[in-house]
């Protein structure tokens, strides 16, 4: 009897041990998995995903908790995003919160299914993730970070009255960039600038691109261009040396040293991104789901830059001055 006790109890010790393994399975599998792939790190871009987790917070959903994040960064590589989003398909991820163009395509690319929160792309249509911006009619919708190139424009006026040829370097393989420069030379034409281009593919070749540029133009425009951020350092070395300005797209370039943007807040963006997968976690329907752009826009100068380059400091209230060196 004794025998036949002490073998009733490890079958229910066994049991119990089952029981609470199976528990604890079940509770991680209960929770929401999202996948965040950001193609490089960068200032713009961190801010906006730590907007995107901010809002998914502030709405009760939390990481560790009732969802399971899992970021997953580029480094700046096209074929790693696209490793990326296969493995987040592969991982059967709830939601895609993807931060750029090349990672919206490559989540694109690889589901049609799972949907994709974007954020930190300036043309979803043209990049062809959403069939308009009122109706994507994909499984796709987020946020835009498109900026009218004619604001840039007024700050060429206002820091760069002697200015007649705006210069340009962008990546040619990338869609958002190419967007950005035809619209760069519509309104130059309305303007009275005329545009010097300079194309690269990758960033061995921004060197030898900058150099010969800076010494064909007055003013350089910096796009909302992965490969061209990735690269300011070297780009703000060379047009500093021949007293170049850079007027860019956004914050993050004026912070590694281009003279000054017209641009919208990423993190923002980001918290809007966050509160829309919020909606579509809750069962709304991302295909019907209108893309946002930022709204806010704000006038940020490098004045660092602004002394290096014996510009006038403006007078005007809105304008927000940051220090490199303070950074």
């Amino acid at each position: 009897m004794k025998t036949t006790k002490l073998i009733k109890n490890m079958i229910l010790m066994g049991l119990v041990g089952i029981t609470v393994l199976t528990g604890c399975g079940t509770k991680d599998d209960d929770k929401i998995k999202i996948g965040i792939t950001q193609i490089v790190e960068y200032s713009a871009l961190d801010e906006n995903r730590e907007g995107f987790i901010k809002a998914l917070e502030d709405n009760g959903y939390k990481d560790g908790e009732n969802i399971d994040i899992d970021f997953q960064n580029a480094q700046g590589d096209i074929s790693t995003t696209q490793t990326i989003a296969k493995n987040f398909v592969s991982q059967n991820k709830d939601l895609v919160f993807a931060i750029s163009t090349p990672s919206a395509q490559a989540a694109y690319n690889s589901t049609k299914d799972i949907p994709i929160v974007i954020s930190a792309v300036t043309d979803p249509v043209s990049a062809g993730l959403v069939k308009s911006l009122e109706e994507p009619n994909t499984n796709i919708s987020g946020t835009c970070d498109y900026v009218p190139v004619n604001k840039q424009l007024e700050l060429v006026k206002t820091l760069i009255p002697y200015a007649k040829k705006i210069g340009v370097i962008y990546n040619t393989s990338e869609v958002n960039s190419e967007v950005q420069v035809n619209e760069l030379k519509k309104y130059c034409k309305e303007y009275g600038y005329s545009v010097v281009e300079a194309g690269v593919t990758s960033t061995n070749e921004v060197n030898t691109a900058i150099s010969s540029l800076v010494s064909k133009v007055d003013v350089l425009y910096a796009p909302t261009d992965q490969l061209v951020v990735s690269s300011m350092p070297i780009i703000v070395q060379k047009t500093l040396e021949k007293k170049i300005p850079i007027i860019a797209s956004e914050k993050g370039s004026v912070e590694l040293g281009a003279l000054a943007t017209c641009g919208i807040n990423y993190y923002e963006l980001g918290y809007e991104s966050g509160k829309m997968a919020v909606e579509v976690l809750k069962g709304e329907d991302i295909s019907k789901m209108p893309v946002k752009e930022g709204k806010e826009m704000e006038i940020i100068i490098n004045e660092d830059t602004l002394k290096d380059l014996s510009i006038k400091k403006p007078d005007d209230e809105r304008i927000v001055y940051i220090n490199t060196n303070s950074l």
